[in-house]
């Protein structure tokens, strides 16, 4: 097993004008075109980490807070949060910039998590995440939480296995608790 990597090491940016073939009727990127960029952009993150071919295991939390007009740019920034044993949760943050109006803002936010293969196919362990940041940290932390979230509501795990919603939930008990009293 190799050595941890800095986040660092697995970002992707990626930017594309959105043409009238990207768009609805109404203008806007369809959304399927902006979530095939956004596999790309995370699968060269995960790649970029795991130095193997990777492949989409679940695409979670998908918001899609603000739409994308033709015309405008979209800029797709992808890095891997935290690695598990085969696996790795990718964050992907997307802003629409419009050149004329010079402004940009923030459209879509995701977490895509990807599996490592070996040439037959199979789940190979991926290196661990070295955390160098404090927000680097807090997003590390914040993946094994929704990792065991995943799990649980995919029922491959029990609540009770899921130790860093039960480490948060001891800690609010913990807190009333003091509070009370």
């Amino acid at each position: 097993m190799s050595s941890p990597k800095p986040v660092a090491h697995s970002h992707c940016k990626m930017t594309e004008i959105v043409l009238p073939n990207d768009t609805n009727g109404l203008g806007n990127m369809m959304g399927g075109r902006l979530l095939h960029l956004m596999d790309k952009c995370a699968a060269i993150s995960a790649q970029r980490h795991a130095n193997r071919i990777c492949v989409t295991a679940a695409v979670d939390n998908v918001e899609f807070q603000s739409a994308i007009k033709e015309g405008e740019v979209v800029v797709i920034e992808s890095h891997v949060n935290r690695a598990f044993r085969t696996s790795m949760e990718v964050e992907l943050n997307v802003r629409a910039e419009n050149p004329l109006a010079e402004t940009e803002r923030a459209s879509n936010r995701a977490f895509y998590t990807y599996v490592a293969l070996d040439d037959a196919g199979t789940p190979v362990p991926v290196p661990d995440v070295r955390p160098e940041t404090e927000a680097e940290r807090a997003r590390y932390e914040a993946a094994a939480k929704r990792r065991d979230i995943r799990l649980v509501l995919a029922g491959r795990q029990s609540l009770d296995q899921a130790s860093s919603l039960m480490d948060d939930m001891l800690a609010a008990l913990q807190r009333s608790t003091d509070a009370a009293g």
